[in-house]
């Protein structure tokens, strides 16, 4: 059984995409960066909560802030990606519940009135979403480069607060020159797949 997305638009998103390590120096329009929003902001998440917050590091002052609390490996490719953003999960998103889940607004204290269970649910559903703004990227063209080889905790108290956990930082562009490492081995369905 085929898929309905046709084989261009599969290799775009999954096949051909990768990880990219270099970057031309071709800017990432906001109006680039809005449309990628405005594509993936309709993935689902538990309660509609939509806990993932971009940071977008453009200027020279606050990548060169960023970069200092990158891995090493990691600090070359920042400093040159056209644009670098920090995603974190928003361990206060329950306040949004009113308006996001509106036909019930009481979720917000029935079951997130305590920062435990919160920052559980922000966690796991940031993620998700971070995972759809990197196909988003994919689908505007670009390249992404997420990272998870830095300093969390510096990364927050420099450019977040107490209610913002980081996730990643992921560079974005066009791809440049040897962006690309040789693509690793991928598990079988069948290593994955169990059917019970």
């Amino acid at each position: 059984m085929s898929l309905v997305l046709d084989s261009a638009a599969q290799d775009l998103l999954f096949r051909e995409a990768r990880t990219a390590n270099s970057f031309s120096d071709e800017p990432v329009t906001e109006e680039q960066v809005q449309a990628i929003y405005d594509l993936v902001k309709y993935g689902p998440t538990a309660f509609n909560s939509t806990p993932l917050r971009i940071t977008l590091v453009r200027s020279a002052e606050a990548r060169a802030r960023l970069v200092a609390h990158m891995a090493e490996g990691n600090q070359a490719k920042t400093a040159a990606a056209p644009l670098v953003a920090i995603l974190s999960a928003d361990n206060e998103f329950h306040e949004e519940l009113p308006t996001l889940l509106p036909h019930f607004p009481q979720a917000k204290d029935a079951f997130f009135a305590e920062r435990p269970v919160r920052e559980q649910t922000a966690l796991v559903n940031a993620a998700l979403q971070a995972a759809y703004f990197i196909v988003g990227i994919r689908a505007a063209g670009l390249a992404a480069g997420p990272m998870a080889g830095l300093d969390f905790a510096a990364v927050q108290k420099e450019f977040l607060d107490d209610d913002h956990t980081p996730l990643m930082v992921v560079n974005i562009g066009k791809p440049g020159e040897d962006a690309w490492f040789p693509r690793g081995p991928r598990l079988s369905f069948d290593e994955v797949i169990t059917t019970v």
